[in-house]
């Protein structure tokens, strides 16, 4: 022991095995441990330097690479330099330099470290044998001199050197941790082999042929090529056994290498096409980027998001990157292989969970990432949970990365209220369907601003003056500038709001609608006359183009037009009629807008630049009687005129919605439970103590509420109806907008909420402070549960998609339940105004759905030519659509994609529904022209008006005119048989022209008559209307009892039955049905039908526009008001 101790001196206070035999452990209980001690021998230190460092094994098989290369080259150095006329196989002519040379090339101390494991198996690999074969002959010569001249197939080096590579590609991954694409080593594998067997058999043969033709190096190469092409010339062949017995060998060789690798090959390459491959750190860092994240991808998202994203000018060479863990759907793939397409948007298969897939990506380089939901997953909140956790991933991976989330419940909100937008779809959705209720047409008036369009889609040369006038409309955006650089509102700097407005549309024609200060980030929309514009405010205007694209042209007057002219000398624009702007005219916003400006000089009276000339359209004394006065720069003091914060509804606390007096008194406050968090307060129209839960159910009776549906509370406003699957968060932002404080009380709707299972207590318990806001259980689809919530009584139904509808086998059918049902009401209550909600825009056609309807045909032709021009808004001038009376979720998704260049689009979209409130910002609403009203005359007297009288700014107008539609079938038929049903003969109203329907002559009818006999409908008739008059003729004066009065009873019931419209078997229908349930008919009037009626919206008309009856006017107002009262 004293020995081994000699020789190997201790290391204290290392512990050793020694010491605990010895009993040294006594002194002390601490033992240390040493960890990879069988690595101390040298072996194992050389392997752990060679082979399991990566970077050290790196450098060494580089060197050994190298080492191989350099032999390979030195080979052809030797066969250049051979005798071309020795003809020996065994011998050649290798000189000593070279040889020396050859022999430095030798790498056995690689190879010996290469022996890892067993000894048989190392020996039986085939780099071994290589290896062996290449260099243990140079070992020989080196002790042999007498065999240096020896031919060695030093060639066979280059597998060797193939060899090397692959491991050396495999360490440079570990040793910089790192993947590369598997495809690519796959390519450079399959490069490498084909190179090595070509190499080899153009050593192999040139060598045996020395025996042969003596071909050269070159002669080699040109008969590999031609063989390996499978041209095979025959002009250089292998004359010698030897040389041919190589070639099939290297033949049988290639046919099974090489297959196998190009198996390999296209392999990986389908699997990268599904995948997506990688967006490069290159193009990341020299290119803009954004990501799309999504769980599932339809072709629709896809093509909306690209779309609207691209439809701004300094997008275009923005590149949209697709991370989604499904694989990539046949139509996105051909939509992606378009070439519009295909060089900007790159498809990526992967998970925004998994950082390596973010990286592929380039999530921490890019723009910003948008994080849709999908709102086609059976459970709702399931999506939303997997859009909170991809927002979390990303923000943790890269924190700098502006997020767009899109959350389908509003309860899940408050999870990302760290991103930097957020849309809530539920939200949204019924902010918007409430004030389609008050507002008409708020849905289209949100959808068309928040689209990008240029007024170019189809209707410009229609015949329909509705179409030109609403496609030249649909084209204003929402635009910002500041006051300091604009050309639109800096003149009007220390000015009032309600005076740059007014003058602005006056002079320009935009729509001033709203200011953000520079010290604060609140927009606030028309804060009113009180607010004094400043050089440093934000502008939000609307207008077709942006001021940016805009070119002023100034002086232009319209020349004397003559004795017949306008003898006053005012000045004219050069546009009219409701055909053009008088103060822009249109062209893309891609290009540049001219704006022809009036002469603004300062040489007209005083006074005379605050109003608008009036039309020349008569000279009566009731017309010149009214005046309007001048919009005041400056407001020194809050008149009466401007009673901003008083209440404006007379006696309401003395006011009772309904008959009773017995119910709660009205106050206004604050909520005081609302269902979700992160709910914006808003100052509603409450009760002072809480309905009970009881009394909250309207067709059941209780203690406290005696009443049974809704005639026996006597309302004096009639019924809002929303149809629901269930008493979602949702349905919160319905309630609110709808009993928002500056609604009059007076107008306040009775709110129903129809839903198919019984509301929770946590949702009654939100909505019990609510005033006249009551729930029933049923479903739409059954009449009795339609007549007891009181669709008779109620003006606006509002039937949601189901989220259980949501999910079909076929995309668009998700849709099909909710539009036979709305189709059932239509044909039940005509007088019902019905708001849709569906799922795909694409089924709006099928809305007031009328067979053979030639104009619903026509506007079908419509929508398709702007689908094949590639409009973002195809389904624009479809009927429910421009009326406001069907809405599609999937419209609110341009909302975040816009966000991306307007930042300030949700903020403007939240005050607009009622969802956020600033203090001194204004709110949506809406004034009907009245016939008191038509003094006005034209939008601009009225814009002027609102901003003199009440400081209201204008927006648009819902328009609704009579319209002649083409008869269809469906029509013919009810005023065919409305003519049957009366008592005294009556001439049918297309047979008018023709003989007497009762005729019995046989001359030939007229041509009228004959091409209206043709019609089948009209011969089924004539033959019914035969058979009653041969009965007829049968019957007997007398009218005497027998056996066949019985018969003639049935006839008759028959006959009546006959006689019956359609209209009419429906208002029986719903009568029985109202009987049976012990309601009281007397109040239904089905007979009122609509549609001849055509409603569309007009965003920022043109001043000279002329106000029709029964217009709707929208403007933020800073104060609930009546046009009437001004």
């Amino acid at each position: 022991m004293v020995e081994l101790e000699k020789e190997v001196l201790p290391l204290p206070p290392r512990y050793r095995f020694r010491d605990l035999l010895l009993g040294d452990w006594q002194a002390d209980d601490r033992v240390q441990v040493e960890f990879y001690v069988n690595e101390n021998t040298f072996k194992e230190r050389l392997k752990l330097f060679f082979i399991k460092n990566q970077r050290s094994s790196l450098r060494v098989r580089l060197f050994n690479f190298f080492l191989k290369v350099v032999s390979c080259l030195l080979y052809i150095v030797r066969v250049l330099l051979d005798d071309p006329h020795e003809s020996l196989i065994i011998w050649v002519n290798r000189p000593l330099p070279l040889w020396a040379l050859q022999v430095r090339t030798i790498n056995l101390f690689y190879t010996h470290t290469q022996q890892i494991g067993n000894v048989w198996e190392q020996v039986l690999r085939v780099p071994f044998i290589l290896e062996m074969i290449s260099a243990v002959p140079f070992v020989i010569t080196v002790i042999l001199p007498s065999l240096r001249n020896l031919f060695i197939p030093v060639f066979l080096n280059c597998w060797l050197a193939k060899h090397a590579l692959e491991n050396m590609i495999n360490d440079l991954h570990r040793a910089i941790q790192r993947t590369h694409s598997a495809m690519f080593n796959q390519v450079l594998i399959l490069i490498s082999t084909l190179l090595c067997l070509i190499f080899t058999c153009i050593c192999g043969i040139q060598h045996l042929e020395r025996a042969g033709n003596n071909l050269t190096l070159f002669d080699s190469l040109y008969f590999c090529v031609v063989t390996f092409s499978t041209v095979g010339f025959g002009d250089v062949t292998p004359k010698i056994w030897p040389s041919q017995l190589l070639v099939v060998i290297m033949i049988c060789v290639a046919l099974i290498v090489l297959p196998i690798q190009f198996e390999q090959l296209a392999f990986l390459w389908m699997e990268r096409q599904k995948s997506g491959g990688n967006y490069s750190r290159y193009r990341a860092q020299t290119e803009k980027h954004v990501v799309l994240c999504v769980s599932c991808l339809k072709i629709d998202l896809l093509m909306d998001f690209l779309n609207e994203f691209f439809a701004h000018p300094r997008l275009q060479d923005y590149y949209v990157v697709i991370l989604c863990p499904a694989e990539i759907d046949v139509q996105v793939r051909r939509v992606l292989h378009i070439p519009l397409w295909a060089q900007r948007v790159i498809y990526l298969q992967g998970s925004a969970l998994k950082d390596q897939d973010l990286m592929r990506a380039k999530m921490d380089d890019a723009e910003a990432c948008f994080i849709l939901s999908n709102r086609f997953e059976v459970d709702r909140l399931a999506a939303d949970h997997q859009t909170i956790l991809r927002a979390w991933a990303v923000k943790d991976f890269a924190p700098n990365c502006p997020l767009y989330v899109q959350i389908l419940k509003p309860e899940n909100k408050f999870h990302v209220k760290f991103a930097d937008h957020v849309v809530c779809e539920e939200e949204f959705k019924y902010a918007m369907l409430a004030l389609n209720c008050v507002c008409p047409g708020t849905s289209t008036l949100i959808t068309l601003l928040i689209h990008s369009s240029r007024g170019q889609e189809g209707g410009a040369n229609s015949a329909e003056q509705w179409q030109r006038t609403y496609r030249r409309c649909s084209a204003n955006e929402v635009h910002h500038i500041r006051l300091e650089e604009s050309k639109f509102f800096g003149e009007y700097q220390g000015k009032s709001f309600t005076f740059a407005s007014f003058h602005a549309h006056k002079k320009y024609g935009v729509c001033l609608i709203g200011v953000r200060r520079l010290d604060t980030a609140n927009i606030l929309l028309n804060p009113g006359p009180c607010h004094i514009m400043s050089a440093s405010d934000t502008c939000f205007y609307i207008n077709i183009s942006k001021e940016e694209n805009s070119a002023f042209v100034r002086g232009h007057r319209e020349p004397n037009r003559g004795p017949g002219g306008d003898s006053r000398g005012v000045p004219q624009t050069i546009y009219h009629g409701l055909t053009r702007l008088p103060v822009h005219s249109i062209i893309a916003s891609m290009g540049t807008v001219a704006i022809d400006l009036h002469d603004s000089s300062d040489s007209s009276p005083e006074g005379s630049g605050n109003t608008l000339s009036l039309p020349t359209v008569g000279d009566s004394a009731e017309e010149r009687r009214h005046s309007i006065a001048p919009v005041l720069e400056l407001v020194d003091g809050v008149s009466p005129t401007f009673d901003l914060l008083g209440d404006q509804s007379e006696d309401e606390d003395r006011y009772t919605p309904h008959s009773s007096t017995s119910l709660p008194q009205w106050v206004k406050g604050y909520p005081l439970n609302s269902p979700y968090i992160g709910s914006s307060p808003a100052l509603c129209h409450l009760l002072q103590e809480k309905m009970p839960f009881c009394c909250l159910r309207l067709d059941k009776a209780c203690h406290h509420m005696p009443y049974e549906d809704a005639r026996s509370y006597g309302f004096k406003n009639k019924l809002i109806i929303v149809s629901a699957e269930s008493a979602g968060n949702g349905l919160y932002n319905f309630i609110v907008p709808l009993r928002a404080y500056y609604r009059p009380r007076k107008e306040l709707n009775p709110i129903v909420l129809l839903l198919e299972s019984i509301p929770e207590a946590d949702f009654l318990e939100a909505i019990c402070w609510f005033p006249m806001v009551f729930y029933t259980v049923g479903s739409i689809d059954n009449l009795d549960s339609l007549l007891r919530c009181g669709v008779t009584f109620a003006d606006t139904m509002v039937v949601v998609d189901k989220e259980s509808s949501m999910i079909a086998e076929e995309d668009y059918m998700a849709d099909a339940k909710t539009i036979v049902n709305v189709q059932t009401l239509f044909r039940l209550f005509p007088a019902l105004s019905i708001i849709t909600e569906l799922t795909h825009p694409a089924n709006m056609r099928f809305m007031q759905f009328r067979v053979k309807d030639h104009y619903s045909l026509a506007l079908s032709k419509l929508e398709k030519k702007e689908r094949e021009r590639g409009s973002n808004l195809v389904f624009m001038f479809r009927l429910p659509f421009a009326a406001g009376k069907v809405f599609s979720v999937s419209m609110l998704d341009t909302l975040l994609y816009q966000s991306f260049v307007k930042d300030y689009m949700i903020s403007i979209t939240r005050l607009l529904l009622g969802l956020d409130s600033m203090p001194g910002s204004g709110f949506l609403c809406a004034m009907k022209i009245t016939e008191e009203d038509l003094w006005i005359r034209t939008y601009g007297r009225l814009y002027q008006k609102l901003c003199s009288s009440t400081g209201d700014i204008p927006i648009g107008i819902y328009r609704t005119e009579a319209h002649k539609l083409p008869v269809s079938e469906s029509q013919v038929s009810i005023t065919v048989e409305d003519y049957e049903d009366t008592r005294e003969p009556r001439e049918p109203l297309l047979c008018r022209s023709g003989p007497h329907r009762n005729s019995t002559s046989s001359e030939p009818p007229s041509s009228s008559s004959s091409h209206a006999s043709d019609h089948p409908l009209l011969r089924r008739k004539s033959m019914q209307w035969a058979r009653r008059l041969s009965r007829k003729g049968g019957r007997g004066p007398s009218g005497a009892k027998g056996p066949g009065s019985a018969a003639e009873r049935i006839s008759q019931q028959r006959l009546s039955l006959f006689r019956r419209s359609e209209r009419q078997e429906l208002n029986a229908l719903v009568r029985t049905r109202m009987k049976h349930l012990g309601l009281s008919p007397s109040g239904f009037n089905g007979m009122t039908d609509q549609g001849n009626r055509l409603s569309y919206i007009l965003i920022n008309p043109s001043p000279d526009t002329r106000l029709e009856l029964h217009d709707v006017v929208w403007s933020p107002d800073i104060r609930p008001h009546h046009l009437s009262k001004l």
